[in-house]
C-alpha cells in the first residue's frame, strides 16, 4: 500500500515555481539571434547556444521538445510503428558500401578512434537500419515492418543560422518501411504521410504537402511538408487548383514541337560587341529586323550556360546548358536535376565554370557560346574537336528557331533550327520558375511562397537494400531485394517553427498541445494572502490534471512578472493580485490577449472548460 501512494505521488504534476526553476529571461535580444524565433527562445531560456548552430536545451525549452516527441511518438506507433535507437557514433564500413562515405564530401563530421578507426557522427542512419533487418529477417512473412528513431543527427554546415531551424546538431524522427514489393511500399508511403498529417494538425503547424526531387536518396516519389513562412529556405509554388510544388520539382509544360520543313537557313552574322543577352537583342533589331515586323526580345534568344560540376568522386566536369535567353538558370534546380545525366551518384555541387575552366576548352568563346560543339562545323563556320555534356530546356523542342552564339567572337546565328541544326544529350529543368508559369497539371498559373521544410517522405526502393544486399525469401522461395521507403521529420525543427509562428510582440504564444505548462500562475503584491491564495489555485489546477508555471517570487515587480508570463507563452495566465479582496481573480488568454474576472472558487473549473 505503501509503495502505491509512494508512486502515484512521484507521477502527479508538480508545478514548477520561478522562484526555483532553472531560468534567467533576457530583456533585449541577443546580438547574433537573426529571425524571431531564435530570439525569442533565447531569451525565454528555453535554449543556450553552446557553439555555432550547437544548442543545449534548458527545463522549459526540454518540456516543449518531449511534447512534439510524444505526438511524433503516438501517431508512428498508431500506424503499427516500432521504435529502436541507434548510436550517433558510426563506423565508416556501411557508408563505404552506399559510397555515402565519398558523397557526403565535407558535409559530415568525419573521427578516429584511439586505433586509427574511422567514423562519422551519424548524419542519417538508412545504412543501419537496412544492416538491422538484413540482420534479424530473412521471409517474406516478416514483412511489411516499419521502423523509427528519435535521434540526434550532425551536419557540418558551412553556414549555420536561424537557431534551431539550420543547425549542426538536430534531433530528427526517422523511419524506413520495408516490403516485399511495390505495392507494399505504395501502402506504407500512404500510411507515413496520413500520420504526417495528422502528426503537423495536433502539433498546430500548418504545413502543404508538395511535389519534391529525392536527389541523392533516389527514390520513384518524393513529398515535401513546408510550413509556410516569410522566412523560410525553401521556395514552392503553388496553383489555384491545387498544384504544390518544391520549384525544384516544378516540371514544365513542353510545348508541340514544329514543323520546320519550310524554314529558311541558318545564317551567322557579325554582332561585335554584344556578349550579353540585352545587348544581342538591341543589335538583332538593327541588323536583322524580325520577318514579321515585330520586335525581337530576350525569349527569342538562345542563351548557353557554362557550369562546373563537381562529382562526389573529386573530378570536376564541365556542362553546357542551353536556355531562352529571358529566364534566369536556378542553380539548385540543376543540383537537384543534373544527376540524371551522370554516371555518379550522390549529391553534385554546381557552379558558374571559371575561367580556368574555360581555358581548357577553347573552343568555348566567352560571351558567344552556341550549341555548335555537337553542330556540324559547316553550320557555324567553326571547328571544334571538343564534346562536352549538352543539355537544354524543355522549352528548347524540335522546329523552335532561335538567335545564338556561333562560337566565334562577335558573331552569333540566326534562325538556328533545334533539331534540324543542332541536337541535345538530354532536357533538364535548369531555370526559375516565375509566378504566372502554367502549373503542370493544368490547374493554373503559378504563385510562389516560402516555407520550412518541415518534414520529407521518400518511395526509396531498392537503392540501399541491393547496396546492402537485403534480401528475403518470398513466396516462391526466391531470394527478393526489399523495397523501401524512407520518412523523415525535424523534431528541434518542428519547435522552432512553432515558435516562429507563433508569437506577437511580447513574446512567444504556444499552442495548447507543445506548451510547457498549461497555466502560468502569477502572485502580484506583497500580501501573503495573495501568495497563499496563488498557492492554493495552484495545487487546485495540479490536482485537477493540469501543468502549471507558479511565479513565486516575493520580490519581483508586477511588470518583471507580466512581461515574464507573456514572453514564456504559456496559453492561461491567472493573476492573484488586488481583486483578490473582492474574491476575484484574473484570467488571461494569451493567445487572444482576452482577460475575465473570475470568482476564485470558479477559477479551476473555467480554465478546464476554455481549455
Amino acid at each position: 500500500m505503501a509503495g502505491a501512494q509512494l508512486l502515484k505521488k512521484r507521477t502527479s504534476r508538480v508545478a514548477l515555481r520561478l522562484s526555483t526553476l532553472f531560468l534567467r529571461t533576457l530583456r533585449e535580444d541577443p546580438v547574433d539571434a537573426e529571425v524571431d524565433s531564435h530570439k525569442l527562445l533565447l531569451r525565454a531560456g528555453y535554449i543556450r547556444r553552446a557553439a555555432p548552430g550547437i544548442y543545449s536545451w534548458l527545463p522549459l525549452g526540454l518540456r516543449v521538445l518531449r511534447k512534439v516527441e510524444a505526438i511524433v511518438r503516438e501517431e508512428m506507433d498508431a500506424i503499427g510503428a516500432q521504435e529502436v535507437h541507434f548510436p550517433a557514433l558510426l563506423p565508416k564500413e556501411p557508408y563505404e558500401v552506399t559510397n555515402r562515405w565519398v558523397e557526403y564530401g565535407d558535409g559530415i563530421f568525419r573521427l578516429k578512434d584511439r586505433k586509427g578507426a574511422d567514423y562519422l557522427l551519424a548524419p542519417t542512419h538508412e545504412e543501419m537500419f537496412t544492416l538491422l533487418v538484413k540482420d534479424l529477417y530473412s521471409s517474406y512473412k516478416d514483412l511489411p515492418l516499419s521502423l523509427y528513431q528519435i535521434q540526434n543527427k550532425y551536419r557540418d554546415e558551412a553556414r549555420p543560422r536561424a537557431g534551431l531551424l539550420r543547425g549542426r546538431e538536430f534531433i530528427m524522427k526517422d523511419s524506413y518501411s520495408f516490403d516485399i514489393d511495390d505495392a507494399g511500399l505504395d501502402a506504407s508511403y500512404l500510411a507515413h504521410r496520413g500520420a504526417y498529417l495528422r502528426i503537423f494538425e495536433r502539433l498546430g503547424l500548418e504545413v502543404i504537402p508538395v511535389a519534391a526531387t529525392a536527389g541523392a536518396m533516389g527514390g520513384s516519389r518524393s513529398e515535401e511538408f513546408l510550413h509556410p513562412v516569410a522566412i523560410g529556405e525553401d521556395t514552392f509554388v503553388r496553383s489555384p487548383g491545387g498544384y504544390a510544388a518544391n520549384v525544384e520539382a516544378v516540371t514544365t509544360v513542353v510545348p508541340d514541337a514544329i514543323d520546320f520543313t519550310d524554314a529558311p537557313a541558318a545564317v551567322v552574322r557579325d554582332t561585335p560587341d554584344t556578349p550579353t543577352i540585352e545587348t544581342l537583342v538591341a543589335a538583332a533589331n538593327e541588323l536583322a529586323p524580325k520577318p514579321d515586323g515585330g520586335a525581337w526580345t530576350a525569349a527569342d534568344t538562345l542563351k548557353n550556360v557554362v557550369l562546373a560540376l563537381d562529382l562526389p568522386t573529386g573530378e570536376r566536369q564541365i556542362v553546357v546548358i542551353a536556355v531562352p535567353g529571358d529566364r534566369a538558370v536556378d542553380l539548385k534546380r540543376i543540383e537537384a536535376n543534373i544527376g540524371a545525366h551522370l554516371a555518379v551518384g550522390g549529391e553534385v555541387g554546381v557552379e558558374a565554370a571559371g575561367e580556368a575552366d574555360l581555358k581548357k576548352h577553347p573552343g568555348l568563346v566567352k560571351g558567344y557560346i552556341g550549341p555548335g560543339l555537337s553542330l556540324d562545323a559547316a553550320v557555324l563556320g567553326t571547328e571544334s574537336s571538343t564534346k562536352l555534356l549538352f543539355l537544354v530546356d524543355p522549352r528548347v523542342v524540335s522546329g523552335t528557331t532561335w538567335i545564338t552564339g556561333a562560337n566565334e567572337p562577335g558573331k552569333h546565328v540566326f534562325g538556328l533550327v533545334a533539331g534540324r541544326d543542332f541536337g541535345w544529350d538530354g532536357t533538364i529543368e535548369a531555370v526559375e520558375v516565375r509566378e504566372g508559369d502554367p502549373a503542370p497539371d493544368g490547374s493554373g498559373p503559378l504563385e510562389a511562397a516560402r516555407g520550412i521544410e518541415m518534414g520529407h517522405i521518400f518511395a526509396l526502393g531498392r537503392k540501399y537494400a541491393e547496396a546492402l544486399d537485403l534480401k528475403v525469401l518470398d513466396q516462391n522461395g526466391k531470394l527478393t531485394v526489399v523495397t523501401m521507403g524512407s520518412y523523415g521529420i525535424g523534431i528541434t525543427r518542428a519547435v522552432a517553427a512553432l515558435a516562429e509562428s507563433n508569437h506577437d510582440d511580447k513574446g512567444l504564444v504556444w499552442p495548447v498541445n507543445v506548451a510547457p505548462a498549461d497555466v502560468h500562475v502569477v502572485a502580484v503584491g506583497r500580501g501573503a494572502e495573495i501568495f497563499e491564495a496563488a498557492a492554493q489555485l495552484t495545487a487546485d489546477l495540479e490536482t485537477a490534471g493540469l501543468e502549471v508555471i507558479y511565479d513565486d517570487r516575493p520580490k519581483v515587480s508586477p511588470g518583471v512578472k507580466f512581461g515574464d508570463a507573456e514572453l514564456l507563452g504559456v496559453p492561461t495566465i491567472l493573476a492573484v493580485g488586488r481583486g483578490l479582496v473582492d474574491g476575484l481573480v484574473e484570467i488571461k488568454d494569451r493567445a487572444t490577449g482576452n482577460a475575465e474576472n473570475v470568482a476564485v472558487a470558479d477559477a479551476v473549473k473555467y480554465i478546464l472548460d476554455h481549455q
